[in-house]
């Protein structure tokens, strides 16, 4: 029977046993050592990426012909010993990083540029010897834990292609998550990253605000956002970390460089944790779903279990939301503003637009003026563990989401209100570090009795990266999470 024909009937996607594809770690090792090509694994992703596309939809632009030719170069200078942390690497960005010669949409339509030049961490990447095969989908400017639009179609889940692998940085997480690119590059401006990785069994770490430039932005999304990885395992999220990270000449914000891979390979040593199950203040009075509230305590008892100090604490908040909208929303209307065809937006972006242009000015000036004492507020949280007094903590777990991954289309003709209280209810966890600018890292914890990952956040003070990935090795090390992995679906039966 023709494909073409019509009247073929066809069966439902079914899971086969997924081939195991190697990390970022493995695939550096091995192009170093011989053992592979980097045209070899650059083919080997296109070809993925390209089966996988009736099925996840990950990627919203490849870089087919420049990638392999990339990949041929990059082998010419391995044969000649050359050697660079991820010299010929396949990788992934997400859609609202600039690549030089693509256009940067952010999950918007229409006809936008190329951009002349790569962001400084796409530059950092390439200057670490990576290939970028591609860009992966968003939502519309990164509004959403979810990632669906227009422009692109729907991003799905590869533990079940029924649900949203979240968002905004869900193509990141759905390609990494499939086994398609060993990491992608992310970004986080209210849980983007943090949220996708939960809802896919992925590592993902949220920064220190510039740990990773946001060149050609100079404070992306009122300082909210960051970039980040994304990938299988600690070592790798902390590599692909080391090789992003680096400030722009002209960035407002420039903490020291760490090595984040020498923090996944050491103890954390003895900790306290605090566990916090209560989320900041939201219009919604939602509670946490029950299997969210079991694989976080199921977690904290293996930090336990790991000698660490665990119990219960209630971090000081305030009204940290009353500062984050002001600034989500000017964010969003400062990049709406920039789109040349605003008719063609999502009626819920312009009236973030709207919302946006109101609280700008003054308004929003004053809610990051805040940020000093909200410092102070929620740090008293942690200098007294870190002054060696004994009364404060050194580590705050908290869920990643109050809810598993939702269904895809759960969102559609909802009303800019109606979507921002239903992503307030399943994600009000991850957005107060942001308006800190402090990092954070997702770790797996578990999945509920369907099947569906659930995700918990190692969250720590200023320029503490290091303590959070040495711990989310340690127990990475103890949970093994990463030898689960999501089926590999086909079109139909053979």
């Amino acid at each position: 029977m023709s494909s073409a024909d019509p009247t073929e009937r066809t069966e439902p996607a079914r899971p086969v046993e997924p081939p195991v594809q190697p990390g970022l770690v493995d695939c550096a090792r091995e192009l170093a050592e011989g053992g592979a090509t980097s045209a070899g694994l650059v083919a080997a992703a296109l070809a993925r990426i390209e089966a996988s596309r009736p099925t996840l939809n990950a990627f919203r632009q490849l870089r087919t012909e420049a990638a392999l030719a990339e990949a041929a170069e990059a082998d010419r200078r391995l044969a000649a010993g050359e050697r660079l942390p991820l010299l010929g690497v396949p990788v992934a960005v997400k859609d609202d990083t600039d690549v030089a010669g693509m256009p940067t949409y952010f999950g918007c339509d229409g006809a936008l540029p190329p951009a002349t030049a790569d962001s400084e961490a796409v530059r950092r990447l390439r200057a670490s010897g990576a290939v970028i095969v591609g860009k992966t989908n968003s939502c519309e400017l990164g509004q959403w834990a979810f990632t669906e639009g227009p422009a692109f179609g729907i991003t799905r889940n590869p533990w079940n292609t029924e649900h949203t692998p979240g968002g905004s940085s869900g193509g990141s997480a759905a390609a990494v998550a499939a086994g398609l690119v060993p990491a992608a590059l992310g970004s986080d401006g209210a849980g983007s990253i943090r949220i996708p990785a939960a809802w896919t069994h992925l590592v993902g770490i949220k920064p220190q605000r510039g740990r990773i430039s946001v060149h050609p932005h100079s404070d992306a999304f009122q300082g909210l956002t960051v970039n980040g990885p994304l990938a299988r395992t600690v070592a790798d999220a902390a590599l692909l970390l080391d090789a992003a990270a680096g400030a722009h000449p002209r960035d407002h914000h420039r903490p020291p460089l760490v090595d984040a891979s020498a923090a996944a390979r050491r103890d954390p040593g003895r900790l306290r944790i605090g566990v916090s199950l209560r989320p900041p203040l939201t219009l919604t009075r939602n509670a946490p779903h029950p299997e969210v509230l079991r694989a976080v305590a199921a977690l904290a008892e293996t930090l336990a279990r790991l000698g660490h100090d665990v119990e219960e604490a209630r971090p000081r908040y305030g009204l940290i939301g009353l500062s984050f909208v002001p600034r989500a929303t000017v964010g969003i209307a400062e990049l709406a503003a920039l789109h040349p065809e605003p008719a063609l937006l999502d009626p819920r972006t312009r009236s973030a637009l709207r919302t946006g242009t109101r609280l700008g000015g003054r308004i929003v000036r004053a809610a990051r003026a805040r940020e000093v004492r909200q410092h102070a507020r929620i740090g008293a949280f942690f200098e007294a563990a870190r002054g060696g007094s004994g009364h404060g903590y050194d580590v705050l777990l908290t869920p990643t989401t109050a809810a598993p991954p939702p269904r895809v289309g759960a969102f559609d003709r909802l009303s800019a209100w109606r979507t921002d209280l239903a992503m307030t209810s399943a994600c009000p966890y991850a957005w107060p570090w942001n308006v800190l600018g402090w990092p954070g890292v997702n770790v797996p914890a578990g999945f509920t009795h369907d099947g569906l990952p659930l995700g918990a956040q190692l969250l720590g003070p200023s320029r503490s990266e290091t303590r959070l990935i040495s711990l989310a090795a340690q127990l990475e090390a103890d949970l093994r999470w990463y030898e689960h992995r999501p089926p590999v679906l086909q079109d139909r039966a053979p």
